[in-house]
C-alpha cells in the first residue's frame, strides 16, 4: 500500500508567551519550553538574574492534555520556570537535552543530534522527532556551551504530515544550513528570536537570533510559514515584533509571518 501523500496544509500554533507554543499535529498535542510563572525576577543558576515581564497568555490548567514537551533546554528559567517543571511530571513524554535528561529523570528523554523517537499517533501511525543543532550563543558550540549550556532543536515528520522545525534557543546559522541541507524546504518554523543580549557574555552579542538572522533563516529553510517565538515577555529580550517585521520586509519574506496565536 503506498504512503498517503504530503500535505503542506499548515496547522494553528498559538504562541503563549517567550519561548512556549501549544500545537497539534499529527493528532498529537506539543508544547515548547514551558513557562508559566507570573511577572517577576528569577534567578538562572551560574548566571544573571531574568525578569519577566507579562505574564503567559494561558495557564496550565488552560493547556489541557499535553502528549509531548519539547524543551529545548531545561537550566535557564526562560525556557523551563517553576510552573513547567511542575508541569512535566504530568507529560507521558518530555524531548530534552541529553544533559536535561539527566537532570529531569522521569519521562525525558535526551536526543543529540540527527537522533530520532518515534511517537504513536492516535491514528496508529507516528511522528518521527529529530533532534537537530542548536547553539546558544555566538561561535563554535566549542565555545559557547560552557557558558550557555547544551541545546537542541526538532524537526517533527510523518506520513502525510508537513515538516516543522522548532528552532530552540539558537543562534547559529551554520545549525540552519545544516538542518536545510536535510529537510528544505520546510513547511513551518517555530523560530525563537528575540535577540537577548547579555553585557558580561560574549561582548553582549545576541544569544538567540535577532531579526536579520531569522529571516534570513527563513530563506535558509526555505520555510513556508514562520511562526515566531521568544520575542516578548522577558526584559532581556532586545527586539520584539517591530524589528522582525522589518527584517522579513526587508528580504521580502512578510508573507512567510504568521502572527495568528488562536488554537
Amino acid at each position: 500500500m503506498s504512503s498517503p501523500s504530503v500535505t503542506h496544509d499548515q496547522f494553528p500554533i498559538r504562541v503563549l508567551g517567550g519561548p512556549t507554543a501549544v500545537f497539534e499535529y499529527g493528532g498529537l498535542r506539543f508544547l515548547t519550553d514551558p513557562t508559566f510563572d507570573g511577572p517577576g525576577d528569577y534567578a538562572a543558576p551560574g548566571g544573571p538574574t531574568l525578569t519577566k515581564t507579562t505574564p503567559s497568555a494561558l495557564t496550565p490548567d488552560d493547556l489541557g492534555p499535553i502528549d509531548v514537551v519539547l524543551l529545548s533546554h531545561d537550566e535557564h528559567p526562560d525556557n523551563l520556570d517553576n510552573a513547567g517543571r511542575a508541569l512535566l511530571a504530568d507529560i507521558p513524554l518530555v524531548l530534552t537535552t541529553p544533559g536535561g535528561q539527566q537532570r529531569l529523570g522521569g519521562r525525558s528523554k535526551g536526543l543529540t543530534d540527527w537522533e530520532s523517537t518515534e511517537v504513536r499517533r492516535p491514528d496508529g501511525g507516528t511522528v518521527t522527532v529529530t533532534g537537530v543543532p542548536a547553539v546558544h550563543g555566538p561561535g563554535p558550540r566549542e565555545d559557547v556551551e560552557p557558558f550557555t549550556g547544551q541545546v537542541v532543536g526538532f524537526v517533527l515528520t510523518g506520513d502525510g504530515l508537513p515538516t516543522v522545525y522548532v528552532s530552540g534557543d539558537n543562534a547559529s546559522l551554520d545549525a540552519v544550513k545544516e538542518i536545510a541541507e536535510r529537510y528544505a524546504p520546510v513547511d513551518t518554523a517555530v523560530l525563537f528570536a528575540g535577540a537577548p543580549r547579555f553585557a558580561a557574555l560574549f561582548d553582549g552579542a545576541p544569544i538567540v537570533l535577532d531579526s536579520a538572522q531569522a529571516a534570513e533563516a527563513a530563506g535558509i529553510l526555505g520555510a513556508r510559514r514562520i511562526v515566531p517565538a521568544h520575542h516578548d515577555s522577558w526584559a532581556h529580550f532586545t527586539e520584539g515584533r517591530d524589528e522582525l517585521e522589518a527584517a522579513f520586509r526587508a528580504v521580502g519574506l512578510s508573507d512567510r509571518l504568521d502572527w495568528n496565536r488562536s488554537v
